[in-house]
């Protein structure tokens, strides 16, 4: 009969689109079948469109089965122990979807606990797919990528399964040792930091060589040029002490260099709400020797009536920070000022003062970089000491 372009045009019409890029020789005849130049661009046209939406479909069959995937790049200590205790749990999720978050539990006494707060349950996933928190301590701990609508438990005896709006869950076990750093200091327990840190104007690196207690049991913090970078000293506190009164005793701090700060401060590692709930104590002149050395503050600071600068003269000095309902009151006075003589400096801050959550308080000493190019004056190492910290509740 030979081959008449119609009948061939209808074996081609037979063959699923679906299936045409594995029909080889049936799809081999419908392509002899073409008679023209024209022909034979239309179909090549409509086989690549084939091919597109075959191997799309495939993408998206395949994305769709794709679990999220939790992953713990540090975890806390194995501890049955004082549940005040708390460290950092961090991690990276893969696969999570817009609007997700981590919900984090610590195990004690056989129970699963919401951490860090009954008020802030949630741990936000960073663009890079990395997360971070504070726990206490506890056993194991656990964490649960869920959806927005997802109301988390504050005390479980099982964790709940992966299915509806919980997309994964992951647990790890206690560390033997904790991969944070510690140091004992004024009968309190202090984390020393070892990662960098944005405050100062730029990226700066720490190091816990730099923090050690004396023999007299005095704190010291450092900044000391390691090859060609100032490193940098910071502890916290593993514990969130909530309203009291705070006192840091330091030694003569009047000749330190216009280019380093010393922060007395407290900061909510598990949320953004209230400043963090950050008010601080700096010792410092920022980069310029004319300027005042010292300054209370109430973040935000672009509110003039959050910060007040002042001077404080040399020797030994006694900085306090009264943190009541509503209330905010900071000091500066001479360690050994009999009871009742006046304060060197005062501030009360009575508008927007924060409530306790899972703050910390933290003592942070580190490089001012000033300008755009991130210019510092320091030329030699600097040292501070810090002789007693008290906590009255």
């Amino acid at each position: 009969m030979g081959d008449s372009p119609g009948i061939e045009s209808n074996i081609c019409a037979s063959i699923p689109v679906s299936n045409r890029i594995l029909a080889g020789d049936d799809y081999s005849k419908c392509w002899r079948g073409i008679a023209n130049e024209s022909q034979r661009r239309s179909a090549a046209a409509l086989f690549l469109v084939a091919i597109c939406l075959a191997v799309s479909a495939c993408h998206q069959g395949t994305k769709q089965n794709v679990q999220p995937k939790i992953s713990f790049t540090q975890v806390p200590e194995w501890n049955t122990g004082d549940r005040e205790e708390g460290d950092v749990i961090e991690g990276t999720v893969a696969g999570a979807r817009r609007g997700q978050q981590m919900v984090l539990y610590s195990k004690c006494g056989g129970l699963w606990w919401l951490q860090p707060l009954l008020s802030s349950p949630f741990t936000s996933i960073f663009p890079d797919n990395a997360w971070r928190n504070e726990v206490h301590l506890g056993t194991q701990y656990a964490a649960l990528l869920v959806d927005s609508s997802y109301h988390p438990a504050p005390v479980l005896r099982e964790l709940p399964g992966r299915g509806g709006v919980v997309a994964q869950v992951a647990i790890a076990r206690g560390q033997e040792k904790s991969s944070s750093f510690f140091i004992d200091f004024s009968s309190f327990r202090w984390r020393v930091r070892f990662k960098p840190s944005d405050r100062g104007g730029t990226s700066n690196p720490y190091n816990p060589d730099n923090v050690y207690t004396d023999e007299a049991g005095a704190l010291h913090l450092q900044i000391v040029k390691r090859g060609q970078r100032w490193t940098c000293s910071e502890v916290k506190l593993t514990r969130s002490l909530g309203y009291g009164t705070y006192s840091f005793t330091v030694e003569d701090t009047s000749r330190l260099d216009p280019s380093v700060v010393l922060e007395m401060y407290t900061w909510d590692y598990s949320t953004d709400e209230q400043n963090n709930r950050e008010f601080d104590i700096n010792i410092s002149r920022w980069g310029d020797p004319d300027n005042k050395n010292s300054e209370f503050t109430l973040q935000p600071t672009f509110l003039p009536s959050n910060v007040s600068r002042f001077n404080v003269p040399a020797g030994r000095l006694k900085y306090t920070m009264i943190w009541e309902p509503a209330r905010l009151t900071m000091t500066t006075s001479r360690a050994d000022a009999p009871p009742g003589a006046p304060a060197i400096s005062k501030r009360v801050f009575t508008w927007e003062v924060p409530t306790p959550g899972s703050e910390s308080v933290r003592m942070a000493f580190f490089v001012y970089w000033q300008g755009k190019r991130g210019v510092s004056g320091l030329r030699d190492r600097a040292e501070i000491v810090v002789d007693r910290f008290e906590f009255l509740p």
